[in-house]
């Protein structure tokens, strides 16, 4: 059983009304009622917290009495730790003949990432329609292309689970959009829609923030005639319309089917569009931020060891604003700027700027964290650092990337005009250029030192299957979808991976043996606790060095990453690691350093990584 693992979460299939049934507490019903009134107001408000005790009740019926006993004791300080490192991937990523693809990548799991990973994010399982599965058919089941529920919950018994919550939108092929298009009354105010386009005006569209080039409103025939239909990112990916109580209602019915299924993380995709409304940027507003606090008053009340995580590719201030006060919002917040900000110190081999930046990471409670990453399913968004970097340094990174084979993705500016979004590059491939004639070796190296960032750094490290084994730029992919985010979403066949990680001079191998070592590692060291301070010390440009403590302030870790192809000297005073002691043991190479005159003298070659704890015999 992995390490931290609150609980299993699989609940009964039937829901047991021979039991008390659960029943809010006043304090807790006036909070979520609060929240409805000041989305919905007071009217709506009164009849919409009855059906939300309604769902409360029918949830609570399915859970397992032994869950309520061990969610008694549990300490929301202590839901992440420093054992866990969460495997993205796709359900259907890794394929071998004759076996469902959630059997196969447990498998793979359980033989090759036994004690580093413990937790895998599996990207949205369901039947979809488009975008690689975030254009959802049916929220409810899985797509039996992949597994079943059984398979799912299988997992469970061995990992942690996130969740995706595709909820801002939906498939147009779904029944929910089908039966608009046919006129249900029930679905008739699922979706904002217009009759004619120009009920939005110019000045409305000027504002609306968009992650895409297409217009925001697409055009479908209707059984009352054509309607004109709010989508966010494509004409296949139909926005839900929130001002409807109804869909909120229909959304946390969802969320906790995912719960009841063994969701431990559940990650609210794009949630920074879920309220759209003329007149507005339509992202970050008041009503979305209500509403993600009353999924986490939700979860706190039925289900406390589930824990939020907002994916918003946003400006760095407006990302981690979905921490809210610390209490009473996300738990975790993806960590946008992080993968940028590690390209730009590889590719100017400074490491200045993230430095500073790291020096400035806070969370606002020991309950929130960051979610480290440096790659994902889609590529390394910009928008995080344009309050971070030059305008240069942007544009820098951007050519660069091209150079090393990737493709740039675009969203519309203020003013019209298109702006890169995304870059869409494999990780290997983003630092190491593949027209290049480096040795192997010293291209794997660099590559380690660029993950080694996200583990050592403050929050819980995430890694893509993809940048787990070091997979290249799939340009045929991309010429083959016409979509440039395939680059980095290939099928591996698990019996070719298998072959390659038993030669020990092929890349995979090689990664799997370095990065691998330092993953496992660090599950053990409570220096890396997601509430265990750190702090950066500046002691050259090219080495990003970080002190860390466990959240009781003692047995620290100090790591330095060497950024550049150059050696380094460095000079680290004793003064700055608050300490006296002189004998100090790298854990990664395993040699020891003393200090003289109060300070460790350290050289570096190329792309070293050292980790540096006290001695001990």
């Amino acid at each position: 059983m992995p390490k931290n693992k609150f609980t299993d979460t699989v609940h009964h299939q039937e829901p047991d009304y021979d039991r008390p049934l659960f029943e809010l507490t006043p304090e807790k019903r006036d909070v979520m009622l609060q929240r409805l009134k000041l989305v919905y107001g007071e009217d709506l408000a009164e009849v919409y917290i009855q059906e939300l005790e309604r769902i409360l009740k029918v949830y609570s019926a399915h859970k397992p009495d032994a869950m309520f006993e061990r969610e008694a004791s549990f300490e929301p300080e202590e839901r992440f730790s420093e054992a866990d490192i969460i495997l993205i991937t796709y359900g259907d990523l890794m394929e071998a003949e004759g076996q469902a693809s959630l059997v196969t990548l447990g498998e793979f799991c359980d033989t090759y990432l036994e004690g580093t990973i413990n937790t895998l994010h599996i990207l949205p399982f369901f039947p979809y329609s488009s975008d690689r599965g975030f254009s959802i058919v049916d929220f409810e089941t899985v797509d039996p292309r992949i597994g079943t529920w059984e398979d799912i919950e299988k997992l469970e018994g061995r990992y942690q689970l996130m969740f995706d919550g595709v909820i801002n939108h939906i498939s147009s092929k779904s029944r929910w959009f089908q039966e608009f298009l046919n006129g249900s009354q029930y679905y008739r105010d699922f979706f904002i829609t217009y009759n004619s386009p120009d009920e939005i005006s110019e000045e409305e569209r000027s504002m609306i923030f968009r992650p895409r080039t297409s217009d925001v409103l697409s055009r479908f025939m209707t059984i009352d005639g054509p309607k004109y239909v709010w989508t966010t990112f494509s004409r296949d990916q139909i926005d839900l319309k929130y001002m409807n109580p109804n869909v909120l209602m229909r959304v946390i019915d969802i969320l906790l089917l995912y719960v009841r299924h063994g969701a431990d993380i559940i990650r609210l995709d794009a949630v920074t569009y879920l309220w759209s409304q003329p007149g507005t940027r339509c992202v970050h507003l008041e009503q979305t931020h209500e509403i993600v606090k009353l999924f986490r008053d939700i979860l706190n009340t039925v289900a406390p060891g589930v824990a939020i995580i907002t994916e918003t590719n946003v400006p760095h201030r407006e990302n981690i604003s979905y921490f809210g006060n610390g209490s009473d919002e996300a738990q975790m917040v993806y960590n946008f700027a992080l993968p940028p900000l590690v390209l730009h110190s590889f590719y100017s081999e400074n490491a200045t700027v993230l430095s500073e930046w790291a020096g400035s990471l806070e969370a606002p409670s020991n309950m929130t964290t960051f979610f480290n990453f440096l790659d994902s399913h889609d590529g390394v968004g910009l928008m995080a650092v344009k309050d971070l970097l030059e305008v240069e340094d942007i544009a820098g990174i951007i050519n660069r990337a091209r150079s090393h084979g990737g493709l740039i993705s675009y969203k519309s500016g203020e003013n019209g005009e298109d702006v890169p979004y995304e870059l869409n590059i494999t990780w290997y491939s983003a630092i190491n250029n593949e027209n290049s004639d480096e040795d192997l070796a010293y291209q794997v190296k660099r590559f380690v030192a660029s993950r080694v960032i996200a583990i050592v750094l403050k929050g819980v490290p995430g890694i893509y299957l993809h940048g787990l084994i070091g997979s290249r730029n799939d340009v045929d992919a991309v010429l083959e979808n016409k979509s440039n985010r395939a680059i980095n979403r290939t099928v591996i066949s698990r019996h070719a991976l298998e072959d390659a990680l038993q030669d020990p001079f092929s890349k995979i191998s090689r990664i799997n043996r370095e990065l691998g070592r330092l993953l496992n590692m660090r599950t053990k060291i409570r220096a890396f606790h997601p509430n265990g301070p750190q702090k950066v010390i500046s002691v050259s440009p090219s080495i990003f060095v970080l002190l860390r403590h466990t959240p009781e302030l003692t047995d620290p870790v100090l790591t330095l990453t060497n950024v550049s192809e150059r050696v380094v000297s460095a000079k680290i005073s004793l003064d700055d690691l608050n300490s006296e002691v002189s004998h100090w043991f790298d854990l990664v190479s395993h040699m020891e350093w003393f200090a003289e005159e109060g300070s460790i003298f350290i050289t570096m070659n190329p792309y070293d990584i050292i980790w540096l704890t006290p001695y001990r015999k």
